[in-house]
Order: C-alpha cells, then structure tokens, then sequence
C-alpha cells in the first residue's frame, strides 16, 4: 500500500484541487513576504546605515542623559518622557523616546555634547518599523493581521497538499525529485523547480509561519486566553500581539494593554495606554537619577539596543535585542545599584520556545549564518512562488481559471480528514474557514437552461 492510499488519503485529483486553490490565494502573500522578509533579515544593517551619521559625532566629553531628556522634551510639545536608549559608543549621539499628547511615539537624537536635538522622527515612521507592519499587517493594522494569519493557515495545507503530491510513486532515480531537471524544456522544467525548490523549503517554511504565529491577533490572544484559563504557559509575554503601538513596546508593554493606574494619574494626556514617566516618580523629580542609571547601565555589558525606562520608584534597564535568548532585564535604583536582574533562562518554557523561534524566524539567533540561510530560504519561496504561476499561466484557459474539475465521486480519506480536523482546531482561521466553505458547497447553484 503506497502513501497516497485512496483509502488514507484523499485521491490525487482532489488534493490537487486543493493544492490548486490554496495556491492560488496564497502564493502572492508568500512572493510578498519573502520579499519584505528578506528586507527585514537586514534590520541591524540597515538601521546602522539610516543612522550612521548620529554614530560618527565627536566623542561626548561629559555626557548628561538628563540634560539629554530635557532638551528631548523641549523639542516635543506636551511630550512625556518614556524611554532613555543606552549609546552603543562614545561617538553615538543620545536616542530620547518622548510620546506626544496622541500616544504617538517621537525618536529625538541629541548631541551628547552641546544637547542640542538632530533630528525627530516618529517611531512608527522609521523604515524598521515600516517593513515590520508591512511584513506582518500589510499596513492594516489587526486587520492586516487576520489576513496574514489567514494565509498562514492555508500555507499549511498547501505545504501538507504539495508534499502528498510530490511523492514519488514508481519513479527511479533522485531527478526531479531530490533536484530540478533543468535541462529539459517546457513544463517539466518549471514542474521540477516549484516542487523541488517546495520540498526543500517546506521545513523552513513551516517553522517560519508556527513561530510568527504568537504574533498574530486571533492565534496570538486564543494563546493568552488558554493562559489565562487553563493555567501559566508564559512568565512575560516580550512578543506583540497584532498590531500595538511603538510606545507601548518600548515602554516595556508590547501586549499594549492600557494602564490603568497610569491613565488615572496622567490627566494631561488622555487616551495613553502606556505608563507615563510622570507618574513614577515625584513631581518636580521626573529625572532623578538618570545619570547614575545610565552608567550603572554602561557596566552590565547588556546586548544592544538597551532601553532604560522608569519603572514605579525605580528604573529598568533591559536589552531589546533580537537574538532573544540574550535579552536581559535589570532592576536599578536611582542611584545605580542593582536590585534586581532577570535572564531569558529565567522565563517560562512557552516564552523560551518562542523566544529562540521568533530569533531564528528574524534571522539572528546564529548571527550572519542565520541571515544567510534564512535569505536563502525567502529566494527559494519567492522561485517556487514565480514557477508556480508560470505553470498555471501555461495551462490556464483564456477566461477560465484553469483549476483541476472536481471528480463525481471524491475521496477524501479518513488520514485526509483527521489532519484537517487536527490542523482546524490548532489554527481557528483555517477552521472558520472550513467550515464557511463546507456550508458553501451545500448551496444549490442554479444553472441556466
């Protein structure tokens, strides 16, 4: 019994239809993310490119966070102070994280020596933060979000789909199935390079959507409605749920949950939902401290970007940096002792999971070898992808889309049926939509005479 079994499996015909239209509404999505995925794998490079001249200024004699703070606010009107970026060199100029009266994020870069401002941007326009919403939300925020969790769903099947497809059945020798028959002509060609270049990135592929999942905005809050009903899977949640704004991630809330107590005491800024500086510390005494801070901070040999932020009567100095296993946060006094310090190794078993997922997904658990290989695997898919459209444009019938004739009689099989039960309960999406299309086919089609 082979592993296409029309009593296990469905028949070739309908996972072709399946494979067939599954493609068709995901493929564009993957050409799309392989393209902003590939942009975004050069996330430090890029932003040290971006900012290049604010890390070659004269060396900072006698550096001043404070007074690095307060020029910041000056040059945002009604702003609040919510974070302190610790400068990578002594020739980096200082990043003030000031949120204006709408909730908006501001990046104000300081001259460490004359405190004068260079340069404002909004978080939320910075190119890295640009490709992230396009990557994750197309620009459309939870909405944006739905769709791409969507396509994700049905990534799967179509993985699932193309591998039954692919099996070898009666054929001899590895060409075209272990490598591409590239010299022969015509369909088989194209064949060979969409499904060989489909097998050997289907494992990446899986990996990238299951670990960009937590990200998502139904998969992402269904994760945190089990945690919060069945029991702790997580300690810390450090990963955005759908789309939150820059502020409440840098002010140390990415799940972008309002605070409530910060709302009550910050009357002069309705509608934040992050926690204002002004209310953690004393009035008149916003900064106090911050100079010690940031050199305790200088010591702790954190990987960079580290963010200092107010944290009640304390400070928190943590590192953001995107190979997650080496992030790191430390509680510190206002006048730079240590109080506390939390480790990645620290965290629960869910976030560590996700934690060296979401690492590898961005291309820097393993530095620039991750960059390679995960560059590799997006050029793969974005070749899949284009093969894949060249075969359908090749025998597709003009005004027709071309999709494989549902048989009279489809088999489904019971193995068929079981994955899609087991995959529909572990992503809703693809569940909902399942059953949508199921009472879909019930409808009577009229047909004229």
């Amino acid at each position: 019994m082979t592993i296409l079994s029309a009593t296990f499996w469905p028949d070739r015909r309908t996972l072709w239809r399946w494979h067939f239209f599954a493609g068709l509404f995901c493929l564009p999505f993957v050409a799309f993310l392989s393209l902003t995925g590939a942009v975004y794998l050069f996330k430090p490079q890029i932003d040290d490119w971006i900012d290049w001249r604010y890390d070659h200024l004269p060396i900072a004699l006698s550096p001043s966070p404070e007074q690095d703070v307060q020029a910041a606010l000056s040059a945002v009107p009604q702003g609040a102070f919510l974070a302190y970026e610790l400068p990578r060199t002594s020739q980096s100029a200082a990043r003030v994280l000031v949120s204006r009266p709408d909730g908006q994020a501001v990046r104000v870069y300081v001259d460490r020596n004359t405190h004068t401002v260079l340069k404002t941007v909004l978080e939320e326009n910075r190119f890295e933060r640009l490709v992230f919403r396009l990557h994750g939300q197309l620009l459309l925020g939870n909405v944006g979000s739905v769709i791409m969790e969507m396509v994700a769903s049905w990534t799967i099947v179509l993985i699932v789909t193309g591998l039954l497809l692919w099996w070898p059945r009666h054929q001899r020798g590895l060409a075209g199935i272990v490598y591409p028959r590239l010299g022969t002509k015509g369909r088989t060609r194209w064949r060979d390079i969409h499904a060989v270049t489909g097998v050997w990135t289907s494992v990446f592929l899986v990996l990238f959507l299951v670990s960009g999942l937590p990200w998502s905005f139904v998969w992402g809050h269904t994760l945190q409605s089990v945690e919060n009903t069945v029991g702790r899977l997580t300690s810390v949640k450090d990963w955005e749920i759908g789309a939150v704004p820059a502020a409440a991630v840098i002010a140390g809330h990415p799940l972008g949950q309002p605070q409530k107590l910060a709302a009550k005491e910050n009357m002069d800024m309705p509608g934040m939902d992050m926690p204002a500086a002004s209310t953690s510390f004393p009035e008149g005494d916003l900064l106090s401290g911050l100079d010690a801070v940031v050199q305790t901070a200088s010591t702790l040999s954190l990987r960079a970007p580290v963010i200092i932020t107010p944290s009640g009567s304390l400070w928190t100095v943590r590192s953001d940096t995107q190979n997650r296993p080496l992030r790191e946060s430390v509680t510190v006094t206002p006048d730079g002792h240590v109080v506390k310090q939390e480790t990645f190794a620290e965290k629960g078993l869910m976030d560590r999971i996700i934690g060296y997922g979401v690492a590898a997904h961005e291309g820097q658990l393993f530095g620039k070898m991750n960059q390679a290989v995960n560059l590799l695997v997006a050029m793969g898919l974005l070749m899949m992808s284009s093969a894949a459209t060249v075969l359908w444009l090749k025998r597709k019938p003009a005004g027709s889309l071309g999709g494989p004739p549902a048989l009279p009689a489809q088999t489904y099989g019971l193995g068929g049926i079981t994955a899609l039960i087991i995959l529909a309960l572990f992503l809703p999406e693809l569940g909902i939509s399942l059953v949508v299309l199921a009472l879909a086919s019930l409808i009577p089609i009229k047909t004229k005479p």
